[in-house]
């Protein structure tokens, strides 16, 4: 994708935030969470994140359910984290009934709370009608 289709392309996302991704920019932008400055949006290498931090190289992404055991988002994971970003994926249901809880994880990773870079973030629950597995036992 060239960098200008790149560009547009990021810009139509801006604009056609789900839901969850509303909620969360609400909390993220103008250094609402603590001070911190993260990004929308965000073109890296080929990708186009949902979110991230600069200084402290974090990733977020906030997942439907297309994402369920998607191989594109394993690969898609590893570039980052070979190239020293922190993913975090969190499902869109989780994101909007709560909030808190995935701030706090966004935080605890901005601070250097998260697991280094080339291991998994803790694990984040599937939508539901799943039973007991994690977005971690498909990457």
């Amino acid at each position: 994708m060239s960098t200008k289709t790149q560009l547009e392309q990021a810009r139509h996302l801006r604009k056609n935030m789900t839901e969850a991704e509303r909620l969360l920019w609400r909390h993220l932008r103008a250094h609402r969470l603590c001070g911190e400055k993260f990004r929308r949006q965000h073109p890296i290498g080929p990708y186009i994140v949902d979110f991230m931090h600069c200084g402290a190289r974090v990733v977020i992404e906030a997942d439907g359910g297309h994402h369920n055991g998607s191989a594109s988002d394993a690969t898609r994971d590893a570039w980052f984290r070979s190239r020293g970003f922190t993913v975090l994926r969190f499902w869109n249901n989780e994101v909007l009934q709560n909030i808190d809880g995935v701030l706090e994880a966004i935080l605890g990773a901005v601070a250097g709370g998260a697991s280094s870079p080339s291991s998994p973030s803790p694990p984040a629950p599937l939508p539901s009608g799943r039973g007991g597995e994690t977005l971690w036992d498909f990457l």
